[in-house]
């Protein structure tokens, strides 16, 4: 019978289950485990505030485009004026220059951009919006976990996900909404904090223990497990050295993309990885290629072109997808920015994506083919995304179980 241990420490909790102190070592140090724990991972990465679609992935070969935004449109490529312009995709589509470090991995087809995606709820709140995307359920208050703690219940890949915490991990502070439920998920807001808590009932059953076990058995296996905290605590993740010329930029957000770098190295059994980056809420000043939008793209990119280079040939095995909860106005307002708006971008990363190709049909932003007169239109439901990342990569066989009622979308054919 595998032991559970649950310590705690202030405010701080460290959650184990099945952890033996050599494992505990194994991942401190980043050392592989054996190959039979290893298996397909998924990293979300949730751009919250809404993050501009249209001066992300630039529709530059749309002329109203242009119309809609004379003071913050990022000029086309060849049309640059001696300014950056959007770095041509496919003759149509373009991405913000800022996302120049990204611009490798779609021309080597390991990046494919969707637009004109997200959710078909008419809500402009952020709270709703990002609930809808992450529970997996739009214009659902009352479900009560996350699409991806769904199929943690359901489904796995890797052989030895009951043995290992670190099966779901997101790097924040708080479990996110996306991995609520009663599967268990561990959050961190990094691995030299520790600063983690536990999802499902891992809790409960560890106090249990602690409750009913007897004083020998609890205090020999706490030593143990203190020994290797102390281990776990003075490998500092900063030592950790990137591969392949990775450089991370230093960011929270490139900080925690390099630590699921660490975790996918070291082997541990990981299956899901979770970050999300803030301030994509560009109401004011959002600027054109340089600017408050610019700004978070230059993190954005930098960082995940980082993480793709440090995992090298496993990413043959990774997707990462990239989300956010709804796009913004296609028409700039009167503070050089943008305001909520509906249909978004998404970007799916990985060896075995198809890429060079920009996904979704185009709805056009003449002002009959705006939504509600006002925002870019949805043409892709974000389930019919999630559920072809999930079954064709992570090989979940029960989707319906993970978006309850969506029968709609055909697979976009995003991966070989």
């Amino acid at each position: 019978m595998q032991r559970r241990f649950f310590l705690r420490s202030g405010a701080a909790a460290l959650v184990t289950m099945g952890l033996s102190p050599s494992f505990l070592r194994r991942t401190a140090f980043g050392m592989e485990l054996p190959a039979a724990q290893k298996g397909k991972v998924l990293i979300c990465l949730f751009q919250r505030g809404a993050a501009d679609a249209l001066n992300v992935v630039v529709p530059f070969g749309d002329p109203n485009y242009y119309k809609l935004r004379p003071n913050i449109a990022i000029p086309s490529p060849l049309n640059g004026r001696g300014a950056a312009g959007a770095i041509d995709l496919d003759g149509f589509f373009g991405f913000h220059p800022m996302l120049a470090p990204l611009q490798p991995l779609y021309a080597r087809g390991m990046l494919a951009p969707i637009h004109a995606v997200g959710s078909p709820s008419s809500t402009r709140s952020h709270f709703d919006a990002q609930d809808y995307m992450e529970s997996g359920t739009p214009d659902n208050k009352g479900t009560g976990d996350g699409w991806l703690n769904r199929y943690l219940a359901t489904n796995g890949t890797c052989e030895q996900c009951e043995a290992t915490p670190f099966r779901a991990v997101a790097m924040v502070e708080q479990t996110p909404r996306i991995l609520q439920g009663n599967a268990p998920a561990v959050a961190m807001g990094s691995l030299d904090q520790f600063t983690v808590r536990s999802t499902g009932d891992t809790v409960t059953r560890l106090e249990a223990l602690y409750r009913t076990g007897t004083p020998d058995a609890i205090h020999g296996a706490g030593a143990e497990m203190f020994d290797a905290v102390k281990m776990l605590k003075s490998a500092n993740p900063q030592q950790y050295q990137p591969r392949n010329g990775a450089n991370y930029p230093t960011t929270q957000f490139g900080n925690r993309l390099r630590q699921v770098a660490q975790l996918i190295k070291s082997n541990v059994g990981l299956e899901i990885a979770f970050a999300d980056i803030g301030g994509w809420d560009t109401h004011v000043n959002q600027g054109n290629v340089t600017g408050a939008l610019a700004g978070r793209l230059d993190d954005f990119a930098k960082s995940i072109a980082a993480l793709v280079t440090d995992l090298g040939d496993k990413m043959d095995d990774v997707v990462i997808l990239t989300m956010s909860e709804f796009g913004r106005m296609a028409r700039q307002n009167g503070n050089g920015g943008t305001d909520h708006g509906h249909a978004g971008a998404m970007m799916v990363i990985g060896g075995q994506v198809k890429g060079q190709n920009v996904y979704g049909t185009w709805p056009g932003l003449a002002p009959e083919q705006l939504y509600e007169g006002r925002d870019l239109a949805l043409t892709t439901d974000f389930r019919t995304v999630f559920r072809e990342i999930a079954t064709r990569h992570l090989g979940a066989t029960k989707p319906d179980a993970l978006f309850p009622g969506f029968t709609g979308g055909h697979a976009l054919g995003l991966l070989g």
